[in-house]
């Protein structure tokens, strides 16, 4: 364990800590500045802690191991220094891994990992983990204690902004994360505004005398504040991601961090140790067990609202082929655990090969990934074979099996006007004409089985439109459905199959598109028929990278697929880390289901509760699967040419 801290000192006044977070493969940085950066950034660090210590100091497991094929000295000087407690070693893994966005297994195995190399190279295990880029869900808390971590720093701004009715005073006292199952694990919380101003200060933006005006402002007696929670690549070195980086004039940047943790204590901050916020579990107000995820947020992250869950799922340069690869290598290693090589997994599922990674060290990782499919890949299912039924010439298609009865509209590319499971006393899914609703922003038709792509200042692309389409009935009584559609980008093959005994709907869908270029692209759009549910009832679960997570919908408004702004294009997401999602009351609900080895899609859910002109409640309610958003990291790359497939499904449940 960590060297223990004295907390006494820190009740004299308020308590202060600050935690740097070290990350050699920051997205940016090529691999020949690592060094550059060990000694600009990851020396000063040391030399920091070593005079005003104790300090905290995130790293992941892989970082570690590159310090010590780098820089075995800066290794022995932090055993030395927190042997001392003068730094307090905080966790997160083996590689900066989005837990939400993957199975549970292989952030189990990212954890103990992580454990392994921080005893055998810094001789400690951690009690404390920082929640990799703050994407939090609660079925990730089980995870962490099983791992034998006592606490979990987190992000406050993000998380308070879904729980208007936290009091201000929430974010400086420790508190308790609920899990899905009532598990609770300690939290510490992070102050996205003070480690800015931090930045601020190092980097010349402001002055000292303004930096501690500002902390004033922040201290609470009897509380704690988080003074720093992010990057420590950043002073006295420039990673060169954003146009925006202040320029490196001169190396005083540490300088400027260490006058101001001089400054500090005669404001009345006590520097403490992270781990030295959990004596405070038991002042009045701190110690509450508090669920961070709401139905509207299911995965909080960190900073401004630019970051969500889409960052790392279904942008950068081309992260829903990537995350398709790792999901097939996972499947791959099941059947052969044997031979099943974790480390490298959760390397390449780390989520700086998603974001702003340069050209070399892409085309890198591309050829990493390639070599890992070749040894541990599942195979890929084969294209559906063309239907050698009849063309069907009627607008309106009737499909009927011994499990369900359905409508298609040839006109809307053989979207689903209407799906009735014979298990449910009605049909539960299907479109919804112009006009139902009387709030003008929903008077659109909405359909179920369909895709829509949109790129800024672009007509949209759908397939929506008359289709070819054959039809075919097999052995077994299940009936098959294909269209080929044709867009301005290239043509769209859907084929669907209805199943004869399972009460289930598969979708396989082709775009031969030779070029994809930024923008959004979203399917299934499965909408609920408002008839067909008890509202009140209605709940939702999926799994974000843990067990069942469940949120209760009741009059919540939720827009997981609502722009952030021109240049990020949704919102919030939910990973379906297991491959499904499900929605209904007490009595009817559907599943939907992601082939995550194809496509492993983002799901996003549309929720508003409506009172129509005579009174009556209705609602608008529809899942949607995202396989492309917009943001900065977007890159208009390709991990593997040619044409791209989603497979997913719906069922009754």
């Amino acid at each position: 364990m960590n060297a223990p801290f004295a907390v006494a000192s820190a009740r004299a006044g308020v308590m202060g800590f600050a935690f740097f977070h070290l990350n050699l493969a920051f997205s940016s940085i090529e691999e020949e500045r690592r060094g550059e950066v060990i000694a600009n950034c990851y020396h000063p660090l040391l030399d920091l802690c070593e005079k005003h210590g104790p300090l905290g100091i995130e790293v992941s497991g892989y970082t570690l191991e590159e310090i010590t094929t780098r820089d075995p000295d800066w290794v022995a000087r932090a055993r030395a220094l927190i042997a001392a407690g003068k730094v307090e070693l905080i966790g997160s893994g083996f590689s900066q891994m989005i837990g939400p966005l993957v199975p549970a297994r292989v952030t189990r195995e990212n954890l103990r990992l992580g454990n392994k190399i921080y005893q055998r190279l810094l001789g400690v295990t951690p009690r404390l983990a920082l929640v990799n880029e703050q994407a939090y869900a609660g079925g990730l808390v089980p995870l962490y204690l099983e791992a034998g971590y006592d606490a979990l720093l987190m992000d406050w701004e993000n998380a308070a902004a879904n729980h208007p009715a936290w009091p201000q005073a929430t974010q400086y006292l420790p508190h308790y994360a609920l899990g899905p199952g009532g598990e609770r694990i300690a939290l510490i919380w992070s102050n996205t505004t003070l480690f800015q101003q931090m930045q601020r200060l190092a980097h010349g933006d402001t002055d000292l005398d303004t930096y501690l005006a500002f902390v004033r402002r922040k201290i609470m007696d009897g509380g704690a504040l988080c003074l720093y929670a992010s990057d420590a690549e950043i002073f006295d070195f420039r990673p060169g991601r954003f146009r925006t980086e202040e320029r490196l004039s001169e190396k005083r940047e540490w300088a400027r961090i260490e006058a101001a943790l001089a400054a500090l204590p005669a404001e009345g901050v006590a520097l403490a140790a992270p781990s030295c916020v959990l004596s405070l579990l038991e002042m009045p107000g701190a110690g509450k067990s508090l669920t961070l995820e709401r139905p509207a947020c299911p995965v909080p992250v960190k900073k401004q609202r630019k970051y969500n869950l889409a960052r790392w799922a279904v942008t950068g340069r081309d992260n829903t082929a990537i995350n398709a690869a790792c999901q097939r290598i996972y499947e791959g290693m099941l059947r052969d655990e044997a031979k099943a090589d974790w480390k490298e997994l959760c390397y390449l599922w780390a989520s700086d090969f998603r974001t702003h990674i340069t050209e070399t060290r892409w085309a890198t990782f591309c050829a990493r990934l390639k070599g890992a499919e070749a040894r541990w890949s599942a195979r890929a299912p084969d294209l559906p074979a063309a239907l050698t039924g009849s063309p069907v010439s009627e607008r309106h298609i009737a499909i009927t099996t011994p499990a369900l009865t359905a409508r298609l509209d040839r006109r809307r590319g053989l979207a689903l006007s209407s799906l009735h499971f014979r298990s449910h006393a009605r049909p539960v899914l299907g479109s919804l004409p112009h006009g139902f609703f009387d709030d003008i922003a929903l008077t659109a038709d909405w359909y179920t089985g369909d895709s829509v792509f949109e790129a800024p200042g672009e007509h949209k692309l759908t397939d929506l439109e008359w289709c070819e389409a054959r039809l075919q009935t097999k052995a077994d009584g299940g009936v098959t459905a294909e269209a080929l559609i044709e867009t301005p980008t290239g043509a769209i093959r859907k084929v669907m199959h209805f199943a004869a005994e399972a009460p289930r709907v598969d979708f396989d869908l082709t775009f031969d598109w030779p070029e994809w270029s930024k923008g959004v692209l979203r399917l299934g759009h499965f909408t609920l028929l408002p008839d067909a549910f008890d509202q009140p009832d209605l709940t939702f679960s999926t799994c974000n990278g843990g067990g069942r997570e469940r949120f209760t919908l009741g009059a919540a408004h939720i827009e997981h697929g609502a722009p952030v702004s021109f240049l990020v294009s949704s919102s919030y997401g939910f990973g379906m880390s297991e491959g499904w999602a499900e929605i209904g009351d007490r009595h009817t609900g559907v599943r939907v289901t992601v082939d995550r080895a194809t496509a492993p899609l983002l799901g996003m859910l549309t929720h508003r509760p409506l009172t129509g002109r005579d009174g009556r409640k209705s609602l608008f309610c529809q899942i949607q699967l995202s396989a492309l958003e917009l943001d900065d990291t977007r890159k208009p790359s390709a991990y593997v040419l040619g044409p791209r497939r989603f497979r997913f499904s719906v069922e009754a449940i």
